[in-house]
């Protein structure tokens, strides 16, 4: 009895079993039909890159008001350093530099711009940080300009440094670590001031000039473009102090989970420099014939894909868009008085830290 029990569930687990096999196997083969189908889709349809190719622009976000970086003109027409990074990346992604859309934010509306997807990336002299980087769920992609904070005030005051600033009304843009900067060094150092908000660079110049406060602060290259900005106009004479108060890497901001499009927005910042390291322009990029065959991989010669999801020659759609590196600051930075020859933002090969991975 005990025999034929045991018989009766042997066979009845084998028939179990062979049933969940044959569910098992339609269930594995729909699977892998609608696994297939799901890959094809999500190539075509899933991520950034796909959404900003189905909408034929990339929404970029980026300043309006920083001579040099971000300005848009009567005509409603954007230039600037970051403005460019925007055209280069549409370059990238759409073969258009002009198919963008320019996004203006201040720097309390920038990032949470990024973060509600209203825009794809951002670039808009914006620094890296680890709280940004991690607790704000944004992905910064490589330095487009290293720069520092510092302190601008108008010659005629005679101030040279810090200390002689006790007591004094100090201009700042707000959300920004510009204004934790400035609360923690002068804190540090028991320099008493009086902090005088403004929503975005245009309103602060307005107040500078107006006197409403004695000195500016901001990152270093923002002083020199307002200098240059105030002195062209006939304004007063303006000093900017010698000392660097913090470390401000600027550069393009995308969000977190989508590490294609960071890739992709990493390597189009990345081509600028190294077109600039191999000297090849916007100019001369597409008539290389040589045999380096680094760069004849930079050029895409022979299909050669690095598999970003973008065509084999996309470095030489955006190099003769927008030029490489030196030729983007030589067009928008270098004419407001900031050189770029031994500067932070030099090669590396000459002393500053511009610097891409091989390609």
């Amino acid at each position: 009895m005990k025999r034929y029990r045991l018989l009766v569930a042997l066979a009845a687990l084998a028939l179990v079993f062979a049933a969940c096999t044959e569910a098992g196997d339609t269930t594995t083969t729909e699977a892998a039909d609608n696994g297939d189908a799901g890959e094809d889709d999500g190539a075509a349809g899933d991520g950034t890159l796909a959404e900003v190719q189905a909408r034929g622009e990339l929404n970029c976000g980026v300043n309006d008001v920083l001579p040099g970086f971000g300005v848009v003109d009567e005509a409603g027409e954007f230039s600037g350093f970051d403005v460019d990074i925007c055209r280069a990346i549409a370059a990238a992604v759409l073969g258009d530099p002009d198919a963008v859309n320019f996004s203006p934010h201040n720097t309390e509306t920038r990032l949470t711009a990024l973060q509600a997807g209203e825009i794809d990336v951002l670039s808009r002299n914006t620094t890296f940080t680890a709280t940004r980087d991690g607790a704000e769920g944004l992905t910064f992609v490589t330095t487009t300009f290293y720069d520092g904070q510092g302190i601008m005030v108008p010659a005629s005051t005679g101030f040279t440094e810090f200390e002689d600033l006790q007591d004094a009304n100090v201009c700042v843009l707000p959300a920004t670590t510009t204004e934790l900067n400035l609360t923690a060094v002068f804190g540090e150092r028991g320099i008493a001031f009086n902090p005088v908000p403004f929503g975005d660079s245009a309103e602060l110049q307005a107040g500078y000039e107006a006197g409403q406060c004695e000195v500016w602060t901001s990152d270093r290259s923002q002083l020199a473009s307002f200098k240059f900005a105030i002195e062209e106009a006939g304004g007063d004479e303006q000093f900017i102090m010698e000392e660097v108060m913090s470390k401000e890497p600027l550069g393009p901001v995308v969000l977190d989970g989508d590490s294609q499009w960071a890739q992709i927005v990493d390597w189009t910042v990345l081509s600028l420099i190294q077109a600039w390291e191999f000297e090849l322009t916007s100019d001369n990029i597409g008539a290389y014939d040589g045999e380096e065959s680094r760069i004849l991989n930079f050029v895409g010669a022979d299909g050669y894909d690095p598999g970003l999801g973008l065509p084999s020659d996309v470095n030489v759609t955006i190099i003769e868009a927008v030029g490489n590196y030196q030729e983007i600051y030589d067009r928008h930075i270098t004419p407001l008085g900031i050189p770029l020859e031994g500067s932070l933002n030099d090669l590396y090969t000459n002393g500053g830290l511009m610097y891409a991975p091989p390609y």
